[in-house]
């Protein structure tokens, strides 16, 4: 348990310090990403995006804890 606290500790400071260059990449905006504006109101839904970060997250976690 406390080597996975220090791993994701590790994690968010390189995330916290890559943020200029994070932020520039389309996560967020992509097709799939579900975004309606009216006149007063806003609704996004980042769909396609969310999938693709669940992906990304289950396949890490698999290499790490496979045995």
């Amino acid at each position: 348990m406390q080597r996975i606290l220090i791993l994701l500790g590790i994690l968010l400071l390189v995330a916290g310090l890559a943020w200029p260059w994070l932020s520039k990449l389309p996560f967020g905006r992509l097709p799939g990403d579900i975004s309606v504006e009216r006149e007063n109101f806003s609704f996004y839904f980042p769909l396609t995006t969310s999938l693709l970060v669940s992906l990304v997250l289950s396949l890490l976690l698999w290499w790490w804890f496979r045995k």
